[in-house]
């Protein structure tokens, strides 16, 4: 058996709750327990605060761990990233009062920036030459321009909301974050192989959530302008229709391209078009 540290709440709790869902794990999830054991599979969950995540994974308290790559950054934890989510996606950027002038980092020299992540900035500020004093805070960053203790702050950001509400803008994107599989260094042989059985089941979901399954009618005078168009994981699957002369072709297109695909498949004579969401992907 396994044990996952994820974050006891929160939405990158409720996320990573739910990828362990839809690869397959059941479970019985309470508010009021600290940890749960999968009912069909060797796993058992552990509910923490994010910020002791990688710190547990690193001791071996915890085998694996899904946290903010923010997170694991700033602990400095001996633990490996195994693999990237795809969701609890956001930025740590310095932000400044939305009347300050501000032209580059530059400006930064000899002022006060306020933030919960001092490793971070601290390696983004030497990396750019500046020398800044960082006072080290936890929650409720925003407010440190306004009563005087910073000049600037560097904090998590996701749709910048909280900046603007406390008069502030940002002018430097410190780091890019989502959510990351994170896993001890030193597992036993048996351990990794049921870590590797959950990283096929993730692997599968995230692979189906990029893609979706269409399914079209099409003239066979056609189908070589519309397998053309079609990449799919090898080629798209053509069967003739009771109607003579037509086909149904069926095929997997990438999320991101999928508008652009179903406008050629229309001009090059494609009728009929369904799409259908793909629960999981196993190439």
């Amino acid at each position: 058996m396994i044990r996952l540290a994820i974050q006891k709440s929160g939405r990158l709790s409720e996320d990573s709750l739910k990828l362990i869902r839809e690869c397959g794990i059941s479970f019985v999830n309470s508010s009021l327990k600290l940890k749960t054991e999968a009912t069909n599979f060797p796993l058992e969950i552990l509910f923490l605060r994010d910020d002791d995540i990688p710190e547990y994974v690193a001791d071996g308290v915890a085998d694996i761990g899904i946290v903010g790559q923010n997170v694991l950054v700033e602990a400095n934890q001996q633990a490996l990233e195994v693999q990237a989510l795809g969701f609890s996606k956001c930025r740590l950027s310095i932000a400044v009062p939305k009347t300050d002038t501000f032209n580059s980092i530059a400006d930064l020299n000899g002022k006060n920036i306020a933030t919960s992540y001092p490793n971070i900035l601290g390696n983004y500020l030497a990396a750019h030459n500046v020398k800044a004093q960082i006072h080290t805070i936890s929650g409720s960053v925003e407010i440190a321009p306004s009563i005087g203790l910073a000049e600037a702050i560097c904090d998590i950001v996701s749709s910048g909301s909280t900046l603007i509400s406390n008069g502030l803008r940002e002018v430097e994107h410190v780091f890019k974050s989502e959510a990351v599989l994170i896993s001890n260094q030193n597992l036993s042989e048996e351990k990794q192989q049921i870590i590797k059985q959950l990283l096929f089941r993730i692997q599968s979901v995230q692979k189906a959530q990029k893609s979706k399954y269409i399914l079209l009618n099409a003239p066979n005078d056609s189908i070589e302008k519309i397998k053309s168009l079609l990449p799919g994981m090898k080629a798209p699957s053509i069967l003739p229709l009771a109607e003579a002369g037509w086909s149904s072709v069926h095929s997997v297109v990438n999320e991101d391209d999928f508008w652009e695909i179903i406008e050629k498949l229309k001009d090059a004579g494609a009728q009929g078009i369904l799409v259908v969401p793909i629960e999981k992907m196993i190439l």
